[in-house]
């Protein structure tokens, strides 16, 4: 197996791992139904321990894409030295609410009156942290996709068709973001992992076919 189908497969076990973490990610909802707490904060633990396996893969696979297009412009290292920067945002938000918050959760249904407020306190703050983390994630991610795709436009009709989408994913989630029309709770965190996914898993794909020779 060549050291890019590696890679690309890299980049497609990771995207799956997080789109499935997306999939089956509980919401505050679901910790408010009677009798199920317990077992959505088992699942909350399992899906953000998958998350957090994810990223070194995902990152692995960025570095031999990166080898792949790596050009004297250098646009691809840059992309992967600010991906690297996003992957260690996204796991300490999935750190703060995989296994923070439910700490928390458990200490405010154990608790009682001014000590349950307290709780609460430092819930909202754990929310914060995990909101911070996330929008460093995705911003940076989504810089990183653009320069990868500007570089990625070189490579015939199939560079440019996932470039262009790499660089209206790149430009269009960030402004999104920041102009508040996107949230990032569990649906809008979801959405921008799948319009990312698909670049990914789409040049993963692309890797997995790439000779040695070049």
């Amino acid at each position: 197996m060549t050291d890019y189908r590696k890679s690309g497969l890299a980049l497609i076990a990771g995207s799956l791992g997080g789109l499935i973490t997306m999939m089956l990610h509980p919401t505050a909802r679901d910790l408010m139904v009677p009798g199920e707490f317990d077992a959505v904060v088992r699942l909350n633990v399992a899906v953000h321990s998958l998350a957090l396996i994810s990223v070194p893969v995902l990152f692995l696979g960025a570095l031999g894409l990166t080898r792949y297009l790596g050009s004297p412009s250098r646009l691809s290292l840059a992309a992967l030295v600010i991906y690297g920067y996003g992957c260690m945002a996204v796991m300490n938000a999935g750190a703060f609410s995989g296994f923070i918050a439910p700490g928390v959760l458990r200490q405010i249904a154990a608790a009682s009156g001014g000590s349950q407020d307290a709780w609460r306190v430092a819930l909202h703050y754990t929310g914060n942290l995990n909101q911070a983390f996330a929008r460093m994630f995705v911003v940076a991610s989504s810089v990183s996709v653009l320069l990868w795709s500007l570089d990625w436009m070189r490579f015939g009709r199939l560079g440019s068709a996932l470039g262009m989408y790499g660089c209206l994913v790149g430009i269009v989630v960030p402004l999104a973001l920041l102009t508040d029309h996107v949230r990032l709770n569990v649906h809008g965190f979801g959405a921008i992992v799948v319009v990312q996914s698909i670049w990914l898993i789409t040049a993963g794909t692309f890797l997995c076919r790439v000779p040695e020779a070049r």
